[in-house]
């Protein structure tokens, strides 16, 4: 048996965002790059702001005994400090370098956590639609994902979350922005959420966890602000890393960071630095700890991302398909169009299929990449990502129309 059951699985089940991204590259191959519209993966396009890129060229240029040398597998003590400042800014608490651990990216930071709070069986609810990887990471823990319906506007829905509570819950993510839908949860949900853990907490004897996942946070639009969530709950835990916001997604560097109020602080955070280093990470990439101590501030151009979701916008538009409006991100939740014969695949499909796999074969007739919604956890929608260049979005137009109406019939 040359690969493992469960790798095996995973493999059987592999994320739709990669499977789309392998068909845009073959189209690619085959037709030329600008007459594929690849909307398929989240890979930021624009470029390192100025200052961390000299921030990042003073690391690399340091003679200085030791730059490359292993460090605590927490990081740099420095880095935990700049990242601390961070979250006490973002979250309204008071965290400090002890509270906070560098990490190889986001996914790096997930699997650190579930490590160190999950047992076998233990929950992790997750609100759906929903990072498909979150479903591996809680597998590879041996933990049990349980999904819960967001709100119809793709807000929380805390009367469900709270249905769906036990005393095996170890956790729940909350990713705002969103990735897929980008909506940003508004500050009221958060304490209502909050205030519900706390209650479940209260009357079973343990508190879940509220893991907050926000390596989009610096993405938002039309003027509106992510709000803090740290201290809206005690028993609660931010992972982020600077992907997205500072265009790095290769040089894997992020962070966890603790409430300061958390309970048991000092195993918890032993915990992270004991699971950093033997799930094989050791330590955060040493060049990039010293470049995001130094220039975390700086700010990609995210006014590109916002004139990208309105030109896109504008084009689904014209097709006449339906979305929610992204607030912070850079993706589009599109419904998959209802077909004028009022059947929901066209014909030649078999029973295995679902409405959003099938447009989302269908578009690649088309030339257009999207990820089908069953990869979210959340079927009959389609996810389109705007981070390419404008030019692409403006060529997609025709496409996207034409294959809309051979769709509807």
């Amino acid at each position: 048996m040359p690969v493992a059951n469960a790798v095996k699985l995973n493999l059987e089940r592999s994320s739709w965002i990669r499977k789309m991204f392998e068909e845009g590259r073959k189209l690619k191959e085959q037709f030329g790059d600008a007459n594929v519209f690849d909307f398929s993966l989240g890979n930021p396009d624009l470029e390192p702001p100025p200052e961390l890129l000299k921030a990042l060229k003073s690391a690399v240029d340091t003679t200085q005994t030791g730059t490359h040398s292993y460090m605590p597998n927490a990081g740099y003590p420095f880095a935990r400090a700049a990242m601390a400042q961070k979250v006490s800014e973002e979250h309204n608490v008071s965290a400090k370098a002890e509270d906070l651990v560098l990490t190889v990216g986001a996914a790096g930071a997930l699997n650190v956590v579930f490590k160190t709070i999950v047992n076998p069986g233990d929950e992790v609810i997750v609100i759906r639609p929903y990072f498909a990887e979150y479903s591996f990471y809680i597998d590879n823990h041996r933990g049990t994902i349980v999904s819960v319906d967001a709100a119809p506007d793709f807000s929380i829905d805390v009367k469900a979350v709270a249905a769906a509570l036990t005393p095996g819950t170890a956790a729940i993510i909350v990713n705002s922005p969103n990735n897929p839908s980008g909506r940003i949860y508004p500050r009221a949900d958060l304490e209502a959420l909050a205030a519900v853990l706390a209650k479940h907490g209260a009357s079973c004897g343990r508190f879940p966890y509220m893991l907050v996942d926000e390596p989009y946070r610096d993405i938002a639009y039309d003027g509106i602000k992510v709000p803090a969530v740290l201290d809206t709950y005690a028993e609660s835990i931010v992972v982020s890393s600077f992907s997205k916001s500072l265009s790095v997604p290769g040089e894997r560097i992020g962070y966890i960071g603790v409430n300061p109020a958390i309970a048991d602080k000092k195993n918890l955070v032993d915990g992270f630095v004991m699971a950093n280093r033997i799930l094989g990470f050791v330590n955060a990439p040493a060049l990039m700890q010293r470049a995001v101590s130094e220039g975390w501030r700086a700010k990609a151009d995210i006014a590109r991302y916002e004139r990208r979701r309105n030109q896109l916008v504008a084009a689904l538009d014209a097709a006449g398909i339906e979305y929610s409006r992204p607030e912070g991100a850079f993706y589009l939740f599109c419904k998959v169009p209802a077909r004028k014969d009022g059947a929901q695949l066209p014909p030649g499909c078999t029973a295995a299929d679902t409405p959003d796999v099938a447009f989302a074969m269908h578009l690649k007739e088309h030339k257009v990449l999207g990820v089908p919604g069953i990869g979210f956890g959340y079927p009959g929608y389609i996810r389109l990502c705007y981070c390419v260049p404008e030019t692409v979005i403006a060529a997609a137009g025709p496409s996207i129309a034409k294959a809309v109406a051979a769709w509807v019939g």
